[in-house]
């Protein structure tokens, strides 16, 4: 088994220590998430390991052999083409396919030299043991699976956009299929389809991984172990992000406890002393100082600073927040969609997802105003007052000071502004940073800000989590959850999405499907629905043993013969209803959770159980619908 081996690792720059005496190995097989809030020296760390930035002190060794690979983070290619830059990730095999040519042609005219017949079989082992007979087809595979087609091979690679990038910067660290790979954010800029396939390929992969991420969904699927990077420390964690999370409550709890009653023991026996030192018991005073003098002490708990804001109560809007019927939107000849309709009612948290380009952000800026649509009407319920939270950071001028950035949109003054931006983190001499050389959690942060100050009622949240390290995206979560008003979140953090949201909108080739419950409903749900189609469809079945029971009922191996005789017609429309039947239980399950939480107040309860009847004879209707089918068919 192959081990990397960070041992004594410790990095400063200048005063500042980022990191101090850090040990941990990683082995093959082994999916290690490195998680730590911005700024605590991750991708510091990473450098120092691959070799980029040198540690102070400390060292890393890999097994002999190992090839340690990494997922960069710039654009700057020499490469023309995508072609070119997996040419130059296999450039070691490529020398040694080319060299294997010449080997060959070499034992055409002499066949007999028992030198080139050895020269050819070490260059053929080399070339098998670098993985050269799969080269092609594993390239193909990643490239495929990150989206890009192969007429994109040959296309200039500085035109793809940023997010392409990131996908090209993947498949070249992916390719060599190293002994152990570093990879710093990999989830930025994929969309769902691809997260789930990168999942998927880590997954399967027989090397180490040493991951640096943000995405909680994604640790939760991928990591065997996390590393956390806190107060210039490291400790390790069995398992994925969610127990991380609970084992290291358990054991910070735990720690203060122990470390309250170390002070109560030091402070009863420091008591002890100051009054018997001159007494009759002063030997025994005497013997408790050098107990005291001898005592391991705990350190005191460090609780890192932490985001803590809340919106103010919404005001009252109209039951109808927002209306989008039949809207259309285009650039130029291409058409993003058309006749799309959606609303979102008061008090909802609706999050909207889908494949890059589907036209997601095109349908907020509909939505915000930004942009008119092309046909048909969106309307804003009465008395709804929106605040947007866009990924582009549009709203901060880069012109001014964070202070003066507060003091312009909130009309205050300096000591009121410090104020506001203290519960925001930015503290003593941060007010005066120029916005353009802020980070990009800074300015998440920052905008996050101006958000809170706008009091709306209703949220347009735009990628929120982006940038933003993992303690602000839990107080981000808790502070929407908290919220009164309406939200509508389009987002790619899946564990955001599934603590925030209580409808999911899918967004894909121009149509809108819903889902009435958080990420994980949907995902659920889709599931079934797309094995549903695959029944409709006809698609073989596991084999099943015919039952000897001759009874009224048909076997198994019956009903599914009896399945395939019906009429494509038929077959649609025993789909529709039961896709209606799933959606309907979905919304009744919605009616009843809404019941229980509002037992406490009999007039909302009343309210809730009204709606709930009414839906609960719509579904009694959609099954008696079913039935008939059926039994026509």
């Amino acid at each position: 088994m192959a081990t990397l081996k960070i041992s004594g690792l410790s990095k400063s720059f200048g005063i500042h220590t980022v990191f101090e005496n850090i040990s941990f190995d990683v082995n093959s097989g082994e999916r290690i998430g490195l998680v730590g809030a911005n700024g605590a020296g991750k991708t510091t760390l990473l450098k120092c390991i691959i070799g980029t930035e040198e540690a102070d002190k400390g060292s890393v060794k890999a097994s002999n052999g190992a090839v340690i690979g990494y997922l960069r983070q710039d654009f700057n290619y020499t490469s023309h083409s995508i072609r070119e830059e997996m040419e130059e990730a296999w450039k070691d095999i490529l020398y040694c396919e080319e060299q294997l040519r010449t080997a060959a042609a070499a034992l055409e005219q002499n066949k007999d030299d028992p030198d080139l017949i050895r020269r050819y079989g070490q260059l053929e082992a080399r070339f098998d043991f670098l993985g050269g007979y799969q080269y092609e087809s594993t390239t193909k595979k990643i490239l495929t699976g990150l989206g890009f087609r192969e007429e994109d091979w040959d296309r200039d690679i500085h035109a793809f956009s940023g997010g392409q990038k990131v996908r090209i910067n993947l498949a070249a660290a992916l390719v060599r299929h190293p002994d152990f790979l570093l990879l710093d954010e990999p989830t930025n800029h994929l969309d769902m389809g691809m997260l789930e396939w990168l999942e998927d390929y880590l997954r399967s992969y027989r090397g180490g991984l040493l991951m640096v991420s943000h995405d909680r969904y994604f640790l939760d699927a991928v990591a065997t172990g996390i590393l956390d990077l806190e107060q210039h420390h490291i400790r390790s964690f069995r398992g994925g992000y969610t127990r991380f999370q609970q084992t290291k409550a358990q054991q910070d709890a735990a720690y203060e406890k122990a470390y309250e009653k170390q002070q109560e023991h030091i402070k009863e026996t420091e008591e002890y002393i100051r009054r018997y030192k001159a007494g009759i018991k002063s030997k025994q005073a005497r013997g408790r100082q050098s107990q005291l003098n001898r005592l391991e002490r705990l350190s005191a708990p460090v609780h890192a600073k932490e985001l803590r804001f809340h919106f103010d109560p919404p005001e009252e809007c109209a039951d109808k927040v927002l209306d989008v019927l039949h809207a259309g939107a285009s650039y130029g000849t291409h058409t993003v969609f058309r006749d799309l309709t959606m609303h979102v009612r008061r008090g909802e948290r609706v999050g909207l997802i889908g494949p890059n380009g589907a036209g997601k952000t095109t349908l907020l800026k509909l939505v915000t105003g930004d942009r008119h649509p092309d046909g048909g009407l969106v309307a804003l319920g009465s008395n709804v007052k929106m605040g947007y939270y866009s990924q582009e950071q549009e709203r901060l001028d880069s012109g001014l000071t964070v202070l003066e950035q507060v003091e312009t949109a909130y009309g205050c003054g300096e000591g009121e502004a410090r104020n506001i931006l203290g519960m925001f983190l930015f503290r003593g001499d941060d007010v005066f940073k120029p916005i353009s050389l802020l980070s990009g959690g800074e300015k998440a942060r920052l905008s996050l800000l101006l958000l809170f100050l706008e009091k709306p009622n209703f949220l347009i949240l735009d990628e929120p989590t982006n940038h933003l390290d993992i303690p602000t995206r839990e107080i981000m979560e808790e502070a929407i959850q908290a919220f009164g008003g309406t939200s509508l979140i389009v987002s790619h953090d899946r564990y955001f999405l599934d603590k925030v949201t209580t409808r999911i909108l899918e967004m894909e080739n121009g149509t809108l499907t819903e889902y009435l419950g958080n990420y994980s409903y949907y995902r659920e749900k889709k599931k079934d629905l797309e094995e549903f189609e695959r029944d409709r469809r006809g698609a073989p079945e596991p084999e099943k043993k015919e039952e000897k029971d001759s009874g009224s009922e048909a076997s198994p191996k019956g009903r599914h013969e009896e399945k395939k005789e019906l009429s494509p017609a038929a077959a649609a429309k025993i789909g529709r209803l039961e896709m209606e039947i799933s959606r309907q239980e979905a919304t009744l399950k919605m009616y009843e959770m809404e019941m229980n939480a509002a037992a406490s107040d009999p007039e909302a309860y009343e309210k809730a159980a009204s709606v709930y009847e009414e839906e609960k004879e719509k579904l009694d209707g959609l099954y008696q619908k079913w039935e008939e089918a059926a039994s026509q068919l």
